[in-house]
């Protein structure tokens, strides 16, 4: 197996990154009793906005990140790995990619927010050093709100 590029997202990868995200987000729909907000984005949207980056293996989509930056904070919008790449770090990996987003944008911290009956979720940001901050309801969706400060690097 080749190595893994980390790369923004080009137009020619939304089909790819499309199929990711379906693969990793459909089996919620049952849990949640809706479709999941990642799988209502327009993802050509999203890589023409410069929000995303992917992780590709051979040339084909394996993870994706989508974050935007804010006058405080950067927001994850979406971390998604392939099943065949889960469990050795790459969404780890992501999410360190957010810090050093937030960093070159001299921000402090970093959010993100996931559905409360992703309950692998609820386990996984905590381990990676996010804090729950807050819990709502938005919609139709049930949402647990995470952020973890960032060395911005000016100190």
């Amino acid at each position: 197996m080749g190595g893994l590029e980390f790369a923004p997202a080009r137009e020619d990868d939304v089909a790819g990154i499309e199929a990711l995200v379906r693969e990793a987000y459909e089996p919620y729909v049952e849990r949640i009793g809706a479709e999941p907000g990642p799988l209502l984005d327009d993802y050509r949207a999203i890589v023409a906005d410069g929000r995303a980056t992917v992780v590709r293996r051979d040339g084909a989509v394996v993870a994706l990140l989508v974050m935007s930056v804010a006058a405080d904070h950067v927001l994850v919008e979406n971390v998604a790995v392939a099943e065949s790449e889960r469990g050795g770090g790459l969404g780890g990996r992501l999410l360190d990619l957010a810090d050093e987003r937030a960093r070159a944008a001299g921000v402090g911290e970093v959010r993100l927010y996931t559905n409360a009956a992703m309950t692998e979720n609820l386990a996984y940001y905590p381990r990676r050093g996010f804090r729950e901050t807050g819990r709502r309801v938005d919609g139709r969706y049930s949402r647990v709100f995470f952020s973890r400060r960032v060395d911005r690097g000016d100190r």
